[in-house]
């Protein structure tokens, strides 16, 4: 079974415009959710992120909670 990996659309964009995250959903909603760094890939390490975690860091970054 192969991951699918979606890039982050707040990825490629400011002052480095090659960073890039990409994380890999899952059918089954509690599973925690992998993290890596695009240039590195598909050789560089992963980050399991608790799913709960990942839905708050992404409600953050939605409501631009996390803003300076």
């Amino acid at each position: 079974m192969s991951t699918t990996w979606i890039k982050s659309s707040y990825s490629g964009s400011g002052a480095d415009p090659n960073s890039c995250l990409e994380w890999a959903p899952s059918r089954i909603p509690t599973a925690p959710v992998p993290i890596r760094d695009s240039k590195t890939a598909p050789h560089g390490a992963t980050v399991l992120v608790p799913a709960g975690a990942w839905a708050a860091f992404v409600a953050a970054i939605r409501t631009d909670a996390l803003a300076d």
